[in-house]
């Protein structure tokens, strides 16, 4: 590895730095104390992204696990039945969340590329004694970026309209799968009571994430972010740079799709068996390793020295994420490193060969 040379982080879109802009915005920031008069720039944070989304009100969270968690407060009671995808990062990463602070009940449904089996859904609501949340994940992160079908996603909410059961909408990602659908934000919310939203993954807000709903469910969810320890003080310093994340930073999300999909591309090149091009949607690459040689570890270790950060998820699978510090260099960069661990003569890049 060159030293003079960055590392190329692809392990995830939450390794993004603030832009000069936020830095900026954060030192002259109007402030209050959030948890007793209100901070004024929380405040035109959470009325952004009230309007963005379609929704009554919002409430700035620390992180998307905490709005999450809120999210299933506010809607259910403890010993009812959350319904979602199998893969969904509620049931995996959160479920200590559900489990243990929520006191709800998993219920793992089978889905395909993030997606509920609608059929599997109905019955499993109707044979549920006390059901208290569905759930669903666009973009999808365990279904490598995928985006729900805004069809799919209207017939969701109309079983739980009809059954009775709210419907939340785990949109850590939301404004890429916003991107790859060509359509506003609000027109994905539409589609659930509830949305949470991360502004520190590919928005590069250092830190923050926004959950919108009606007035009164947000209000039920302020009450209950003290009781979890979230209750910020002078939190408009890092509002403010959510302020300009959403103001400058969701555009150029296209960038990041592009450059997974040319990443894509070129593993395909190298070996037919590690990527299928046509399943990346936006800026989440995951590569399945059955067919190599070489398990997650040993692809993650081998790439390493050539300055190359990739996430080994599980033994077989591998999990690249492509950001606004992922240009064109960093891209040609990794192409190289994978074409050198799979032993590949030359540098691999469809784009240019």
């Amino acid at each position: 590895m060159n030293a003079d040379q960055p590392i190329v982080d692809l392990r995830s879109d939450t390794v993004t730095f603030p832009t000069e802009a936020m830095l900026e915005r954060m030192q002259r920031a109007p402030l209050g104390d959030d948890s007793r008069d209100g901070d004024p720039t929380v405040r035109a944070l959470e009325d952004r992204g009230g309007t963005l989304t379609g929704k009554e009100s919002a409430l700035f969270v620390p992180s998307g696990t905490m709005g999450n968690l809120l999210a299933m407060l506010a809607h259910a009671e403890r010993g009812m039945d959350v319904f979602a995808d199998s893969s969904a990062h509620l049931l995996n990463s959160e479920l200590g969340s559900v489990v243990t602070i929520a006191g709800l009940v998993p219920n793992p449904m089978p889905g395909h590329r993030g997606a509920m089996k609608e059929a599997a859904l109905t019955e499993a609501i109707q044979a549920s004694a006390r059901p208290g949340l569905i759930a669903m994940e666009t973009t999808h992160n365990g279904a490598g970026g995928a985006v729900l079908p805004l069809s799919h996603m209207e017939r969701i909410h109309a079983l739980g309209q009809t059954s009775g059961v709210p419907v939340h909408l785990d949109g850590a990602r939301l404004f890429n799968a916003s991107i790859a659908l060509g359509v506003p934000p609000a027109h994905i919310a539409a589609h659930a009571d509830s949305v949470m939203f991360c502004l520190s993954k590919g928005l590069s807000a250092p830190v923050g994430s926004l959950l919108c709903g009606r007035a009164e469910f947000i209000a039920r969810a302020r009450g209950l972010r003290k009781l979890v320890g979230g209750n910020l003080r002078q939190a408009g310093i890092v509002a403010a740079a959510g302020l300009v994340a959403l103001e400058t930073m969701v555009e150029r999300l296209r960038e990041d799709h592009a450059a997974a999909r040319r990443l894509a591309a070129a593993l395909t090149w190298l070996d037919p068996a590690l990527a299928e091009p046509h399943h990346v949607e936006t800026n989440i690459l995951r590569i399945d390793l059955s067919a190599s040689p070489h398990d997650a570890a040993a692809w993650a270790d081998g790439v390493k020295p050539h300055g190359i950060l990739v996430q080994a998820s599980g033994p077989r699978q591998l999990r690249l994420v492509t950001h606004r510090h992922i240009d064109d260099a960093a891209v040609r960069r990794t192409i190289r490193a994978f074409a050198a661990v799979g032993g590949r003569p030359r540098p691999v890049d469809p784009a240019t060969d």
